[in-house]
């Protein structure tokens, strides 16, 4: 009796590794109509070799529930036997604390291996890839909506914003959402409520283009397809706003000389070091302006009066200039204007700049006339403001854009750059306008 029931099992277990490896596509979509802990059970009692042939069936979404769901020696043996490229695919879709734990067990057994799967996890920084996240649920397209619902309570994923339906070949036919399946007829092909992908990304696209293009199609979510056209992950709409939020919050310390990476709450000495050397720079810009104000030392000291409107025409230009600054970073950051609007942004900010100025200097003007009773010297800082205005507005536009344009960070270096040249700008039309009017200018 005993002979018998174990020849049976036999039997029965040859027939079923027979199935797994001659028709594995079957067994997969059999396997993932079954629940998750049912199917763990059913092919943790078969040899690893025949799991293996049917991974490359299972679609995304089922494969790494399965991996999380197994004794972790047993995962890395069944890993080890896949593609390499397939077992990155899996490992990116498991959580960071499972996807660490069955490296390290590959690092202790073959080391190579390890660093191979790590450089395919590891996408270039700022990139689709490092953005997107690669937990995509897919099933196959002969299923109908009812069995789809049914997966998916099985699954149980985290996000249900995007379904990808696929073929034999595992290509992606379409997208669809949670919402199509409910309103559909529980008995159709999950095939008729599939939408065509008319956008996606590829995984080393860089981030700013991904979200230049999400601002274009005020789309929820989007596919990164990687190298081979297949799709590893979505970028949703919800990472775009945050990456945005995080960029503007940077670029706000980086453009007054601070790093992204200090905190409100940092060190003391984490904030000197990270800020002493943009101050050293200041510094140095600092002592230019101040060599334009000794061009001019002769005027300065025979009339005085300049001297004291000097810190009126820098502040001024500094505080046009930042301005233009902040709106110009502001729409290179949201992707509302690009290198090719150089030349309209520079237009508008001038002439904004020139418009202010006659306001400002007919302001400037009655004040510095009021106080010193010179027509000469009101006349001066009227025509200096102007100028400087025009100048510092200008070049808050320019400055970002031509350090963009030549492959420098705008928010590193912008604030450093204008400063200087606004403030050679409200000296050196203060001044210069003053030496050649200066025959309209009080002694003393």
């Amino acid at each position: 009796m005993d002979n018998t029931t174990s020849y049976i099992k036999d039997t029965a277990q040859q027939l079923t590794d027979a199935y797994l490896l001659r028709f594995p596509a079957k067994a997969a979509r059999e396997i993932a109509k079954m629940p998750n802990q049912e199917a763990v059970a059913l092919l943790s009692q078969q040899p690893a070799s025949v799991v293996a042939n049917l991974f490359p069936y299972m679609p995304p979404g089922l494969g790494e529930q399965l991996i999380a769901n197994w004794e972790p020696a047993a995962a890395m043996e069944l890993l080890l036997k896949l593609d390499i490229q397939l077992t990155a695919a899996l490992l990116s879709r498991l959580e960071d604390e499972q996807r660490e734990a069955i490296l390290g067990r590959i690092a202790a057994t073959e080391k190579a291996t390890e660093k191979e799967l790590t450089e395919l996890l590891s996408y270039p920084l700022n990139t689709a890839g490092r953005m997107m996240d690669a937990r995509v649920q897919m099933f196959h397209a002969d299923l109908t909506v009812e069995e789809v619902l049914q997966q998916i309570k099985y699954r149980r994923p985290k996000y249900m914003d995007a379904f990808f339906l696929i073929n034999d070949e595992r290509n992606v036919i379409g997208i669809f959402e949670l919402s199509d399946l409910i309103l559909a007829n529980a008995k159709d092909k999950a095939s008729k409520i599939v939408r065509p992908i008319t956008a996606s990304f590829s995984t080393l696209d860089p981030v700013d283009d991904v979200i230049e293009k999400f601002e274009g199609m005020r789309a929820n979510s989007l596919p990164v397809l990687d190298v081979h056209d297949q799709v590893v992950g979505l970028i949703r709409s919800a990472d775009i706003y945050q990456r945005t939020k995080e960029d503007l919050a940077s670029d706000i310390a980086s453009m007054v000389g601070a790093s992204k990476d200090e905190k409100a709450l940092s060190s003391s000495w984490f904030a000197v070091r990270k800020r002493m050397p943009w101050l050293q720079i200041n510094l140095v810009t600092a002592f230019v302006a101040a060599g334009v104000v000794g061009a001019f030392e002769g005027i300065i000291s025979k009339y005085t009066a300049l001297a004291i409107l000097l810190p009126v025409a820098a502040g001024q230009s500094g505080n046009a200039g930042a301005q233009a600054l902040a709106v110009t970073m502001r729409g290179l950051i949201l992707k509302e204007i690009t290198i090719r609007n150089m030349g309209q942004v520079f237009r508008k900010e001038s002439f904004a700049g020139f418009l202010n100025g006659v306001i400002i200097a007919v302001t400037c003007a009655i004040g510095v006339w009021i106080w010193s009773r010179s027509i000469g010297l009101a006349l001066i800082i009227a025509l200096a403001m102007v100028l400087s205005l025009t100048i510092a507005c200008g070049a808050g536009a320019l400055v970002p854009m031509a350090l963009k344009k030549l492959g420098l960070d705008p928010a590193q270096s912008s604030s450093i750059v204008l400063t200087t040249v606004t403030d050679i700008a409200g000296f050196m039309s203060f001044l210069g306008i003053a030496t050649l009017l200066s025959g309209l200018l009080p002694e003393g």
